[in-house]
Parts: structure tokens; C-alpha cells; sequence
């Protein structure tokens, strides 16, 4: 994205209003800079945002199931269902908490980056970096303290508490090296660069792999070999990160000396992020509810929905990747004030969603036996899961809608409205069919239809939403920019 790297110079003592790394003049920096997400084509920095988004999103799925792997086959069921079971709710919790804020961030980077406002992006960034350390602080300690009354809580077995309890605590002396990583992956995909967060993604997973391995296989760890070892790799991430980060000659250039928070930029940070974050708990909550359901129909039922959740769970990838993007894409322009070229995009960006959504529609229904025997060998289990698939996977295009519109809302600053609307369409419309319903009519299939149901609804809302143009003439009136004549009717 980057075409030219002038040089940084450090300020001297007694320079005036300058005791950190600054540019020399920073004006020159971004003149310097060719920002293809701004200018030229749409469709090539919209999918060089994506695939990298994809790539980083099955690797930390990988990351995930590294873990539960090891444990399941050198360690036991026991200390597999405490790497797996309440400690994955409680960690999800938060770190989904954490990522939605470091969604804001990206967002607030964005479109300073893509007005070229050097002075509020770097105190963006540096506001960015200070709450993933104070947060990391809090959360580690939060976590540590209370990670035994939050697992009795939940009900955890005592077989299993153990485990889980030696695994949680571990895994919280990492969380500001995972803050780290979360904070400054967004900052740099903020200004564009998708690769080397996937980069140090992948080195990060390779070192997950093979310290687990050596803990627990060699080391007989058990545990907390595999906790130590997700520790570590997540200190290998945001190492590279931190690094990338300190490097001069760069817009988002770290100075240590200067992080700290800027309330008018962290304001702005918690107000897009805390919604985002929260938006993405609901959908964990929601989902824990259906679960519930589906576990009333029996062993069969359970494990056939398990299967079809492994295949499922690539296109929500293929879908959050879209969404990111799209995000980052109208955030640059919105700053840059690109509203034409915004709403183009979010088109484009509409289109092909569409397109994929549609090929892998076709590809899971035509190949679900072949997909869910990956999972399982078990005739009945097939059977069932493909009854599923057929039932639920044709309807993944009326959630594009909401993916792609909520992305572009979220990229002029509004995180507020998308949450709302995603909450009370996709999440409680659905918990609020399954508890009516179901009782009337209790078979899996009602249970299944409430996903299509919820989706079809949430995107008309959102259709009708973006077409009125309200949220982007309210993101313009909020940000201080003039508004164009077009919206102005």
C-alpha cells in the first residue's frame, strides 16, 4: 500500500513541542504516500485486504484445535474438556471484548490515515497501544483472581476443574501479549497492511504446534505445558508486532516515551468498539441458548450439528473476512471524504459476497456427505448433518446484508446502530423463536428454520437502514466534514 518510506528524524531536546519520534514534516510523509484503498480500483484492494483476513482467521482456528488435539490424545478426556469446555466460554468472552475494541481502534486509524491527519493518528495509535496494556494488566489480574469462582459457577465437573483451573490461570499471564498482537494488528491493517499480522499469525501458530508438542509429548506438561505453550506464542506475535510497530520511517511509528491515553481519541475508540465487542457476545450467548436446544434432541442430533458447526464455521471465516474489509475500506475513504467511492465500494464489496456466498452454497450441499465424513464415520450422523446442511446452508445469502452493511456503518463510526440492529434482529429475534416456538412444536427443524428466519429479517432492517442514508450524512454531521450537496436532499 506503501509506495515510498521518507525519513523519520528524532527530535532533540529543546525542540519545541517535540520529545518523541516525529516526522520531519509530516505533510511530506503522506504526500509521499500512494493509498490504493482511496485511489484506483476497488476490487483489488478490497480482496488484497481479504484473503490475508482469511488466511489469519483458519490460522487461528488452527491455533485453537492445536491445543485440544495435543491434550485430547497425549493427556485425556478430562483435562481435553477443561481446554475445550468452560475455559473456551470464558476466554471467547473476553477476548471478544478486547477485539471489538480493537475494531474501534481500527476504525478511528482509519480514517485519520485516510485524511492524512498525521498528528491525530499518531495519538490514535499511541491511545490504541496504552489501552491494550492497561486492559492487559486489569484482565490478567481480573482473570487469575477469579477464574475459580467463574468455573464453579459455570458448574464445571470435578474431574475436570482441576485442569481447567491450571489452564485459565497460565493462559492469563499472556493476555497483554495477546492484547499487544490484537492492538497492533489492527493498527497496522488500519493503514492497510494485511500481510504481516497474518505473517506473524502463522509464526505464532508454528510456534504453538511445536511447543505444545514439546511440553506435553516430550515434557509430560500436560496442561500447563500446553498453556505455557500458547503463552509463549502469543509472546512471539507481539514481539513482531511491537517491533514492526517501533520501526521509524513509518505514519504509525510507536514511541515508548509517548503512549499514553488522549481522552478525545480513546472516547472515540470505546464508543465504536464497546459495541462491536458486545455485538459479538451476543452472538456467542445466543448461540449457547440454541446449543442448549439442540442438546435436548439427543446424542445423535448433538453430534451431527458438531460436524456441521466445523464446516459451517469456514464461511462465517469467508464472511468475517468481507466484513473486515469492508470496514477498513470505507473507513480510509470516509476520511478522506470519498463518500461517491465509499458507497461504490460497499457495492462491489456487496457483489462479490453475493458471488462467494452463492459458490459455497453449492459446494456444501453438493459435497455434505464428503465434508461431514471428515468428522465422523457414523451413517446416522451423515445422514442427520446433511439434513442439516441442506436445510440452513441455502440461506446464507440473506445474511450477506447484514455482514456487508454493518461493516460499511461501522466504517464512518457508527458501531452503535449496527449492534442494535444485529442484536435485536439476528440474536434475540432467534432466542425469542426457540423459547415460543419450540415448546409448540418441538422438532429440529424449528430449531434450524429460526437461523434463516432471523437472518431474512435482520437484513431487511438493514437494507431499508442503509438505503434511507442516514447513517452516512449522521457520520458526516459527527466527524465535522461539510456535507455534500447529493446528501444534503
Amino acid at each position: 500500500m506503501i509506495a515510498a518510506r521518507p525519513e523519520f528524524s528524532r527530535a532533540r531536546p529543546g525542540q519545541p513541542g517535540r520529545v518523541y519520534a516525529v516526522c520531519r514534516r509530516r505533510k511530506e510523509l503522506f504526500a509521499a504516500l500512494h493509498n490504493q484503498i482511496t485511489e484506483g480500483a476497488i476490487l483489488k484492494p478490497l480482496l488484497s485486504f481479504f484473503f490475508p483476513i482469511l488466511l489469519g482467521t483458519f490460522f487461528q482456528q488452527l491455533y485453537n484445535t492445536v491445543d485440544a488435539i495435543i491434550v485430547g490424545n497425549f493427556v485425556g478426556t478430562a483435562a481435553l474438556g477443561a481446554v475445550g469446555g468452560p475455559t473456551a466460554v470464558l476466554i471467547n468472552f473476553l477476548v471478544n471484548l478486547f477485539v471489538g475494541l480493537s475494531s474501534g481502534a481500527t476504525v478511528v486509524i482509519a480514517q485519520y490515515y485516510g485524511a492524512r491527519q498525521g498528528e491525530d493518528l499518531r495519538e490514535a495509535v499511541h491511545t490504541g497501544i496504552a489501552l491494550s496494556l492497561a486492559a492487559g494488566v486489569v484482565i490478567t489480574g481480573v482473570g487469575i483472581a477469579l477464574s475459580g469462582p467463574v468455573l464453579r459457577m459455570m458448574g464445571t465437573p470435578e474431574d475436570v476443574m482441576g485442569y481447567a483451573l491450571t489452564y485459565l490461570r497460565v493462559y492469563f499471564c499472556g493476555t497483554m501479549a495477546s492484547f499487544i498482537y490484537n492492538m497492533g494488528s489492527s493498527i497496522l491493517r488500519a493503514i492497510g497492511d494485511t500481510k504481516r499480522p497474518l505473517y506473524f499469525l502463522i509464526a505464532a501458530c508454528l510456534t504453538n504446534i511445536v511447543l505444545d508438542l514439546f511440553f506435553v509429548v516430550v515434557l509430560d506438561m500436560a496442561v500447563f505445558g500446553v498453556g505455557l505453550a500458547t503463552v509463549l506464542s502469543q509472546v512471539v506475535s507481539a514481539v513482531l508486532v511491537a517491533v514492526s510497530l517501533l520501526q521509524p520511517g513509518t505514519v504509525y511509528c510507536v514511541d515508548l516515551r509517548a503512549i499514553r491515553f488522549h481522552p478525545d481519541k480513546l472516547k472515540s475508540i470505546l464508543r465504536i468498539g464497546l459495541p462491536a465487542g458486545i455485538q459479538s457476545n451476543m452472538y456467542t450467548i445466543s448461540n449457547m441458548v440454541l446449543q442448549s436446544c439442540i442438546n435436548s434432541f439427543g446424542t445423535v442430533t448433538v453430534a451431527a450439528w458438531t460436524a456441521f458447526g466445523k464446516v459451517d464455521g469456514f464461511y462465517w471465516m469467508v464472511s468475517g473476512a468481507f466484513g473486515v474489509s469492508i470496514t477498513t475500506f470505507v473507513s480510509q475513504n470516509f476520511g478522506a471524504r470519498k463518500y461517491d467511492r465509499l458507497k461504490k465500494g460497499v457495492m462491489v464489496c456487496l457483489g462479490v459476497t453475493f458471488g462467494v456466498t452463492a459458490l459455497i452454497s453449492l459446494l456444501f450441499c453438493g459435497a455434505a456427505p464428503i465434508l461431514l465424513r471428515m468428522f465422523t464415520s457414523d451413517s446416522a450422523v451423515i445422514a442427520l448433518g446433511r439434513h442439516v446442511m441442506w436445510f440452513t446452508v441455502p440461506f446464507y445469502v440473506t445474511f450477506v446484508c447484514i455482514e456487508i452493511f454493518s461493516g460499511a456503518v461501522r466504517g464512518t463510526g457508527d458501531s452503535l446502530k449496527p449492534m442494535l440492529l444485529t442484536c435485536s434482529g439476528v440474536c434475540v429475534l432467534r432466542v425469542l423463536w426457540v423459547l415460543l416456538v419450540l415448546p409448540h412444536r418441538n422438532v429440529l427443524e424449528t430449531v434450524l428454520v429460526s437461523y434463516p428466519i432471523s437472518w431474512s429479517v435482520t437484513s431487511i432492517l438493514y437494507i431499508i437502514y442503509y438505503a434511507r442514508g442516514n447513517w452516512l450524512r449522521r457520520g458526516i454531521q459527527k466527524a465535522g466534514h461539510e456535507m455534500p450537496e447529493a446528501l444534503k436532499q
